[in-house]
């Protein structure tokens, strides 16, 4: 993407931003930041003659009340940045930093790994799913994709036609948080997909560019109504309230899928030390940092790993009464 700035400052952030491009950062979400900062920089120029920077940062960050915290700061981060970068030259010295905000730096959101049977209502529920009976095959093949491979959310909603071989198995994930990825899968999903590409080319256009995942326009699926459709059926099932936020997210299929293999190697006694760079690899992570944050503790998982480790303890036990 080529911005646009316009703003009185739209040199300087234009220069910012191929600064970090030059850096070798792609920045593409920051990107979007600056942008809609320059958006609103431009308009309150115009009402704010005698504007100051400092003011027009926090009045832009206090002009979404309803964004999230952790966003916020996201946002923040990012004019940081940018005020650290022009400060460098002495011919913006009068550019005024802001008394910023204490906002988070992470979310404080409790992750919700679903069992395999929550997995089996939500299937059976999406089954009833209509009025048109492409709406069933749609979310089914969602569901399964989403818990068999732990692609986000968004990726899954953003595949073309071209971007699934069923007949190898494998997806392909487009350039995303700055990069991009094969994600190979069981021939079982395989199956699953070739039963939704069937009714999916009946129902709208299937060219190769077209998306993967339609909606009743026959073009795409927007994130609000396949949101909209999943809390849904997370309630159908009861594992989320009429209204609120506590209960599973969409996105926490991608968390359940993480658990769900740490557990199943934990059964299979592999070495998870050599595994888990796999498990990095498959989600798209730079390192093993970014998959902790996947693998949250359950009771089944913390029973599997006290079990492993007490097999392991008789074992030494064993070994060293040997050598007595």
């Amino acid at each position: 993407m080529t911005a646009r700035f316009c703003s009185p400052l739209a040199v300087d952030l234009q220069a910012f931003l191929q600064f970090k491009r030059n850096l070798g950062y792609v920045y593409a979400r920051a990107e979007f930041t600056l942008l809609e900062f320059d958006r609103f920089l431009q308009a309150y120029a115009e009402h704010q003659r005698e504007w100051r920077f400092d003011k027009a940062v926090l009045a832009w960050l206090s002009s979404k009340p309803q964004r999230k915290a952790i966003s916020v700061g996201a946002d923040a981060a990012v004019l940081r940045q940018f005020c650290c970068y022009v400060h460098r030259f002495p011919h913006r010295a009068s550019i005024r930093e802001p008394l910023w905000p204490q906002l988070p730096t992470e979310s404080t959101f409790t992750p919700f790994v679903l069992s395999k049977a929550d997995i089996q209502r939500l299937l059976e529920h999406s089954s009833r799913l209509g009025p048109l009976p492409f709406r069933a095959s749609l979310y089914r093949a969602l569901l399964l994709l989403l818990y068999c491979t732990g692609i986000r959310f968004g990726e899954a909603l953003r595949l073309r036609l071209r971007d699934v071989d069923t007949r190898t198995s494998v997806l392909f994930v487009d350039m995303f948080k700055g990069r991009a990825r094969w994600v190979p899968f069981h021939r079982s999903l395989a199956r699953e997909l070739d039963k939704y590409l069937i009714m999916r080319r009946a129902f709208a256009p299937a060219s190769p560019d077209d998306r993967f995942f339609v909606s009743v326009n026959r073009r795409i699926l927007p994130v609000s109504t396949a949101q909209h459709t999943l809390q849904k059926l997370f309630r159908q099932i009861g594992l989320k309230p009429a209204r609120g936020r506590v209960g599973p997210r969409p996105y926490d299929l991608r968390h359940t899928f993480a658990v769900h293999r740490l557990s199943r190697w934990y059964r299979q006694g592999v070495d998870l030390h050599a595994r888990l760079p796999w498990l990095s690899a498959y989600m798209g992570h730079d390192d093993i940092l970014g998959t902790e944050t996947y693998l949250t503790s359950t009771p089944e998982l913390l029973q599997l790993a006290s079990s492993r480790l007490h097999r392991r303890y008789l074992k030494a036990n064993e070994a060293k009464d040997g050598e007595l």
